[in-house]
């Protein structure tokens, strides 16, 4: 069961949080476009979903190569009025990521 010190851990490191962020912004995203929005490798941003998936925050789901990440419907309720609180002071700053990727992408 996540507890609110093993919670604050993983969003005090600045990659998780934006990966928390970036997932409940968009829903669902893959492991490429968490890399082009965050502008980190691979492996390293596979490292920091491990972590997310181990604590149950997030959930996966494989559509062949792809991986694809959201955050976890079972996550507790206070985890997710955390996360739902840091979104809506973060949003603004997470939406122009979104966008600026999207925009250098096509």
């Amino acid at each position: 069961m996540l507890q609110p010190v093993q919670l604050f851990k993983l969003l005090a490191d600045e990659t998780r949080s934006t990966i928390v962020m970036l997932l409940r912004e968009s829903g669902e995203l893959c492991v490429c476009d968490i890399c082009a929005v965050t502008a980190e490798s691979q492996p390293k941003i596979s490292r920091h979903m491990a972590l997310l998936r181990e604590a149950e925050l997030v959930t996966d789901r494989r559509e062949g190569k792809w991986v694809h990440y959201r955050l976890s419907p079972h996550m507790p309720a206070w985890a997710a009025t955390i996360i739902d609180s840091a979104w809506n002071s973060e949003r603004g700053n997470i939406r122009n990521k979104l966008n600026s990727t999207s925009a250098t992408s096509y």
